[in-house]
């Protein structure tokens, strides 16, 4: 389902694409909770993510309280929870505190759900009531799971102690990526109205026009970022906002999270293992006021999320938007880095098979990338089917990020999926690549 822009052939083969993407989602939950033990599980890592115990039980009752409840009109599961699992209502730093659900009842809870949701897809009709059609709240379902268990995964990245979790390392580069792209001046279709399972900040599809500008053909990289910091980038004010100059040094930064020096060089803690810097990985681990001030001391800016979007979706050919940069088909193992497959970011050039028509790559997977754009809903904005998905977070406060990372799953990532959060936080997988205004001479056809 989440590899299409038209709708299914029929309710048996929606039916059959739920169950499978509920089935392989869980099975990712299930490796993240059971790779720890119970005082693991029940463990606050860092005060900025829940006990992974928590994320367990929340899923379970977003998943009771939509299509248990919602969607198949049924009585409650366990009521008396509600509460406990309301993300506005226990503040993360609150919730150790909670009487929370021990591992083995929040399992049996989850069982429980699921059983009850199986049981109602297999009566569901689809019809045309928003919350229904094409599957849409049972894609919701999946896809708040998957953004949880991307929260997880960075739980994870925080725990201390030994490695527990395991996945080969991603391919080695094919081709070599560098400089910038220029992107021809004129409109394209940003957000969309045909994607089944879009949320509702990336809805409506609307017209944008651009200038003509430049963006990097590739992420930014460990050994571009290596050369901000050795040139005294974090000393210098001049390259930082004043709200990035006051959290830098009240926080204290000088290197993107988990980095260490190590001899003359820099090692990277992944997962539980250190590891020395690789120059051509994309950067991970810096908040949106690191990314800013790189991008100052380069001589760019940081691209806007419509210049984003049209770097990895306008195809010049047809002058349509696809759903990815490399067409409308879902990823696989050789367009991105996604969904866990590998636990740190791919080399630079590892995804020839990923870049879009102008030849920009790995605009999919590898690392979240931050743009200069507060969140705020797209013109026609209509908040579906609850406010608080997106329509609470808009304002200044917050940054939006595009492009999924290596942790993030295919069904929660594509061409206009829209991330969020304070510019700030770099706990999250987050990286970017700079942009910059196109010279006139470079914009003439």
């Amino acid at each position: 389902m989440t590899g299409t822009t038209t709708r299914p052939a029929g309710p048996e083969q929606l039916r059959s694409r739920i169950a499978a993407e509920l089935d392989r989602t869980r099975a990712r939950t299930a490796l993240l909770t059971e790779a720890v033990d119970e005082a693991d599980l029940t463990r606050q890592h860092s005060p900025l993510m829940s006990p992974l115990v928590w994320d367990l039980a929340h899923v379970g009752n977003q998943e009771e309280l939509w299509l248990v409840r919602d969607v198949g009109g049924r009585e409650p599961v366990r009521r008396d929870i509600d509460d406990l699992y309301d993300a506005f209502k226990q503040p993360r730093r609150d919730r150790p505190a909670l009487p929370l659900l021990p591992p083995q009842e929040a399992r049996a809870y989850l069982l429980t759900v699921r059983d009850k949701v199986l049981d109602l897809l297999d009566r569901v009709a689809f019809t045309e009531r928003p919350l229904v059609a094409d599957g849409f709240a049972f894609g919701m379902i999946v896809q708040h799971e998957q953004q949880h268990d991307e929260t997880m995964l960075a739980t994870h990245q925080l725990r201390a102690g030994p490695a527990v979790l395991h996945a080969p390392p991603p391919p080695e580069p094919t081709v070599r990526v560098d400089g910038e792209v220029l992107v021809p001046a004129g409109e394209f279709t940003m957000g969309t109205d045909t994607d089944p399972w879009a949320l509702d900040n990336e809805r409506p599809a609307h017209r944008v026009h651009l200038p003509a500008y430049v963006i990097d053909a590739a992420p930014v990289t460990n050994g571009r970022y290596r050369e901000f910091i050795a040139d005294g980038g974090y000393d210098d004010p001049r390259w930082w906002s004043p709200a990035g100059w006051r959290h830098r040094r009240e926080a204290e930064l000088v290197a993107p999270m988990h980095w260490r020096r190590d001899g003359d060089g820099w090692a990277y803690r992944r997962f539980g293992r250190w590891a020395p810097v690789r120059d051509d990985e994309p950067v991970v681990h810096v908040c949106y006021h690191e990314a800013r001030a790189y991008a100052a001391w380069a001589g760019k800016r940081l691209p806007t999320e419509a210049e984003w979007e049209k770097a990895a979706r306008w195809d010049p050919a047809s002058g349509r938007s696809r759903r990815y940069p490399w067409g409308d088909d879902d990823p696989t193992a050789e367009h991105a880095n996604l969904g866990q497959r590998h636990l740190w970011p791919a080399p630079v050039g590892a995804y020839p098979a990923g870049a879009s028509p102008l030849g920009v790559h790995q605009l999919i997977g590898d690392v979240w990338e931050w743009t200069s754009t507060p969140f705020r809903g797209h013109p026609g904005f209509t908040a579906f089917p609850y406010r608080e998905y997106s329509e609470v977070f808009f304002g200044d406060d917050h940054r939006v990020l595009r492009g999924g990372s290596f942790g993030t799953d295919r069904a929660a990532c594509r061409g206009t999926f829209r991330n969020w959060d304070f510019p700030i936080r770099r706990q999250i997988f987050s990286g970017f690549r700079c942009a910059r205004d196109a010279r006139p001479e470079e914009s003439q056809p």
